[in-house]
């Protein structure tokens, strides 16, 4: 597998609800290069890059949300495509629409508490 590469931003809810999302991906991507920590910032972003877990990562313990989360992922089709999979077994989440781009996609979703 090539690299990969996912910026996740995530809005709503407050930075543990971001770090619980971060926390969620990890199962797939390995450790994020930059995790949210302001804790009074209304945006959060974090970072993966690297090989990561594969596809049939195990879902990871993310903890509840305190509040309704909207995530966007943007990155490869495969990696958009394996986020929005990890987020699903994590999260009740509903899709809010993609967008693809000549090699990158974007993924935004809503995730409900």
């Amino acid at each position: 597998m090539s690299d990969t590469q996912l910026t996740v931003t995530l809005s709503g809810g407050d930075v543990d609800d971001a770090r619980a999302v971060v926390r969620a991906l990890e199962g797939t991507f390995g450790a994020a290069d930059q995790r949210p920590s302001e804790e009074h910032a209304t945006v959060h972003m974090a970072t993966f890059t690297g090989e990561g877990r594969g596809a049939a990562a195990e879902a990871t313990e993310a903890g509840p949300l305190s509040a309704p989360v909207t995530v966007t992922v943007q990155g490869t089709p495969e990696a958009v495509r394996r986020a929005g999979d990890a987020l699903t077994r994590c999260f009740t989440a509903r899709d809010e629409g993609t967008v693809a781009g000549d090699q990158e996609q974007e993924r935004q979703l809503l995730l409900e508490p």
